[in-house]
């Protein structure tokens, strides 16, 4: 019996959910701290689910967002500008810095932030770092005028900054998240197709992929 056109969509939700599983990063975050603009927030989560960040959290203390991620779908601000990822990615929000970091490493995650070289702290272009090495990470996006807070810096395991050749040495919040969360992505899923990342680590004996199969190849 043919299925109708309503039950269509959500067989193939179900066959794009399953397809990605895979490729999805596990206890990946990205952090994005007090962000002033509803669009950069979309754009981030949307970035975020497009190269499979696990997870979003902002640092909200003016209270722009909703608490519930319920919420959050709902609303038209957040879902426009964030093409309906906000549907697909949870998104948590914080009314701190300190009360992101407390629950961050109350939960065993580590930190990094994009930063320009900060004295006293390990600094890395973008393409130097090793994102592999903490099962737990969290990437921390500061505020698109002030940067990183000291807080947040203080509390991070390396500074990471995208090397830049122009005149302009600057990026936006969206795209800086986008190039930045390409890489480290890119690497962890590398990791992953090799290593389990569970209480049964080691080497896996068949890799996972690392490569979304061709439409073609899809069945």
């Amino acid at each position: 019996m043919e299925k109708s056109d309503e039950e269509k969509p959500k067989a193939s939700v179900r066959k794009r959910a399953e397809a990605i599983k895979a490729f999805r990063c596990k206890n990946l975050i990205a952090v994005i701290e007090e962000p002033t603009d509803i669009k950069n927030i979309g754009t981030v989560i949307r970035n975020a689910n497009a190269l499979g960040v696990e997870k979003v959290y902002v640092v909200d203390p003016r209270r722009a967002l909703p608490d519930d991620w319920q919420e959050m779908r709902e609303r038209k601000s957040l879902s426009k500008t964030s093409v309906s990822a906000v549907k697909w990615t949870f998104v948590k929000r914080f009314d701190s810095t300190e009360s992101c970091i407390e629950h961050l490493e109350k939960n065993g995650f580590i930190s990094v932030v994009t930063s320009p070289h900060v004295k006293g702290k390990t600094n890395v272009f973008l393409h130097e770092g090793d994102y592999k090495q903490h099962t737990k990470l969290a990437v921390w996006f500061g505020n698109e005028k002030r940067g990183i807070s000291e807080l947040a810096v203080a509390h991070c395991e390396m500074c990471i900054a995208i090397p830049m050749f122009g005149m302009i040495e600057s990026l936006n919040l969206g795209t800086s998240s986008g190039i930045v969360l390409y890489e480290i992505t890119k690497q962890r899923r590398e990791y992953q197709s090799q290593y389990r990342r569970s209480k049964r680590k080691g080497e896996r004996t068949k890799r996972l992929p690392t490569e979304m199969p061709r439409d073609e190849d899809q069945v």
